[in-house]
């Protein structure tokens, strides 16, 4: 067994981090590219490496999994050796920080408060954040997330106060109910109207997958993929025939569609 799968002791761990601050520092006084960087220009580069880590767990691709948390984790030091350069904070404040939150936001395990279940925890959880004076349960959805996330952690944010539906049949019905309000609104040709009511069936769709257990972004992501797959192999299909997709009819494309369903792609 290599030692990267055994359980390294705590110095070990301390001494990996701290090797990793090292080189952080190195590359910060010695490398044009490394010093030249500022939050701002990390920004994007950051945005790439969650999608890159959101990729991977999809996949359920453990080698990239672990090298992409690597990515993650350099850009956090990075981050935090910046902040320390504007002496608004260093590694050790982001590292208490977290831990000071996490026990506050814990009273079940660091205090005498008692919860049945994890949704009791999620409860507390919302009610803490705020006494800290968050204004709304709803605050600490990011603005920038993508939609169908966002509707998800409004959706479970709302869940929290007790504003929920009982049961999945419930949902489905809101479902049918939104898919009939744009049908309705489609034969008017008012496309605001009609983008609207897209929206609510989507939001309710979104709803519909938290109470099936579902992660509506993963859903649709392999899909995403499968539909790339099975596309792809439609084209090489088609230039095995000396054919290209452009001069198939529908008909002939749906054949090679159903080929490569037939073959599991």
């Amino acid at each position: 067994m290599t030692k990267s799968l055994c359980i390294f002791t705590a110095m070990e761990k301390t001494a990996t981090f701290n090797r990793l601050l090292q080189i952080m520092d190195d590359l910060r006084e010695k490398c044009p590219w490394d010093r030249k960087q500022t939050i701002q220009t990390l920004r994007q580069l950051t945005i790439e490496e969650t999608y890159e880590l959101a990729d991977a767990i999809t996949e359920e691709d453990w080698k990239s999994i672990k090298e992409e948390l690597g990515d993650i984790l350099l850009h956090i030091v990075f981050y935090a050796k910046i902040g320390s350069e504007q002496q608004q904070f260093d590694i050790n404040d982001v590292i208490n920080g977290v831990c000071d939150k996490l026990i506050a936001r814990h009273p079940h395990i660091y205090g005498d408060v008692k919860v049945q279940d994890e949704e009791e925890v999620k409860q507390n959880w919302e009610k803490l954040k705020l006494k800290e004076g968050k204004k709304s349960v709803l605050s600490g959805v990011p603005v920038s997330l993508p939609a169908l996330v966002k509707a998800m952690r409004l959706q479970e944010k709302a869940k929290q106060t007790g504003f929920e539906w009982d049961n999945t049949s419930q949902v489905w019905d809101k479902v049918k109910e939104e898919v009939n309000e744009l049908e309705e609104v489609v034969n008017t040709g008012d496309q605001n109207a009609i983008e609207a009511e897209f929206g609510d069936v989507m939001f309710s769709l979104v709803n519909y997958s938290r109470f099936l257990n579902i992660d509506a972004e993963n859903a649709l992501e392999r899909t995403n993929k499968k539909f790339q797959r099975r596309f792809q192999h439609m084209e090489a299909l088609a230039l095995e025939q000396g054919r290209r997709l452009n001069d198939m009819n529908l008909t002939e494309m749906d054949t090679l569609w159903n080929k490569a369903k037939e073959l599991g792609i």
